[in-house]
């Protein structure tokens, strides 16, 4: 029979060091937080007997700001209507943001865990607090379709490279 107690030093992990010693590469959500949420409701009651479906219309928008060298705020914006023959059932928008550190990462993964990391651990967060705000309103909530962040960056910096290399070299 195996000892028990040699499992964790088989893995050869070192101790934890102190405070403010660790200089190894890290990043991770320090805190999430509504910054903005408005939910606007314009025709109700009228709205509630609408017999036509809505249709919904979705934005999405993912902005970053440096803190300092360390931390960087993302906000994820999403922008929901719902419209119908009679006119606007609601319209829901959230900026839903998070306080990312990142430590010791080269420039391309700092950049790709801002735009692509950053949202998709913030997105659940952010589409509960639409469907509850659509709810709230006295429609039935609305669950955003999961949404492949890193699939959405991968194509955006594909799509910049090909205008990078269209553009004539004396006009960059």
């Amino acid at each position: 029979m195996a000892d028990e107690g040699n499992i964790i030093s088989d893995l050869n992990l070192d101790g934890p060091v102190p405070n403010g010693e660790d200089t190894g590469p890290a990043a991770g959500i320090i805190s999430q937080y509504v910054k903005d949420l408005s939910v606007e409701n314009p025709n109700a009651p009228q709205s509630y007997q609408w017999q036509d479906a809505p249709q919904l219309d979705v934005q999405f928008n993912i902005q970053s700001t440096p803190l300092d060298a360390e931390v960087h705020e993302v906000e994820l914006k999403i922008n929901m209507s719902a419209k119908s023959q009679g006119g606007t059932a609601y319209i829901v928008e959230l900026s839903y943001a998070g306080l990312i550190g990142m430590r010791g990462l080269p420039p391309e993964q700092m950049h790709a865990f801002t735009y692509a990391e950053a949202p998709r651990i913030l997105f659940p967060f952010a589409r509960r607090i639409v469907a509850d705000a659509v709810r709230d309103a006295g429609y039935p909530p609305v669950m955003l379709e999961p949404i492949d962040f890193n699939g959405l960056y991968l194509q955006q910096l594909a799509q910049a490279q090909q205008t990078a290399e269209a553009e004539p070299a004396g006009n960059a």
